[in-house]
């Protein structure tokens, strides 16, 4: 793991603003793992993080669980470079870069038994990218804050369009001081309806129920 954080500190690239390694122990490397405590994670095959950003948390997800393939999916290519030199300097050989956006992943259809998201999109966004890689059983993991009936309301009738139930959400605390910080998991029950996912950018334009 400290591979991870010190290369992030060393380079200017990093698309991130938390890149100094004693913070983003905290931040980004313990709020990742933080789904270790929520999920059982031991077993599973195949994990998909979707936006990845930074590489978290499918990067340290990666590192903790070795047995696992984790794909992280990015579609701007910039961050999909410093993912390769992250995932090169860290020396982790069971993740790989897939730089593409995540309605375009063909590959990525119901292969999945574990999808992470976070700091991506409204939850309805997130779920419409997430239910048509996720296989029938598999598990949707999204980091969330603050908690608004409102919108978990809403959340819950899209997620039933796309073959999703959500299983809990649980309050976090992955290090001192975190404030609202949510984990939303999701269970897929029934397969996701042949037409998601939608046309590229469709779902952050129009979000389902909206």
């Amino acid at each position: 793991m400290d591979e991870i954080l010190w290369g992030l500190e060393g380079d200017r690239t990093a698309p991130t603003t938390v890149a100094d390694a004693e913070v983003a122990v905290d931040v980004h490397l313990a709020d990742s793992l933080v789904a270790l405590e929520v999920v059982d994670l031991a077993d599973v095959t195949r994990i998909a993080d979707i936006g990845s950003g930074a590489g978290f948390p499918g990067l340290a997800l990666a590192v903790a669980l070795p047995a696992s393939e984790v794909s992280l999916v990015e579609s701007q290519r910039r961050k999909c470079d410093f993912l390769e030199r992250a995932c090169a300097a860290a020396g982790v050989e069971n993740a790989r870069v897939v730089c593409v956006r995540a309605e375009e992943w063909r590959d990525g259809i119901s292969r999945n038994d574990v999808v992470v998201a976070r700091a991506l999109a409204p939850q309805p966004v997130v779920l419409e990218y997430a239910a048509p890689l996720l296989n029938l059983g598999g598990t949707l993991i999204d980091w969330r804050g603050q908690r608004s009936m409102e919108g978990e309301t809403h959340a819950g009738d899209v997620a039933e369009v796309l073959g999703l139930r959500r299983r809990e959400i649980r309050h976090v605390e992955p290090y001192k001081g975190a404030l609202n910080h949510h984990l939303h998991v999701y269970q897929k029950v029934v397969e996701t309806p042949t037409r998601f996912p939608r046309r590229v950018g469709v779902a952050r334009k129009r979000p389902l129920g909206c």
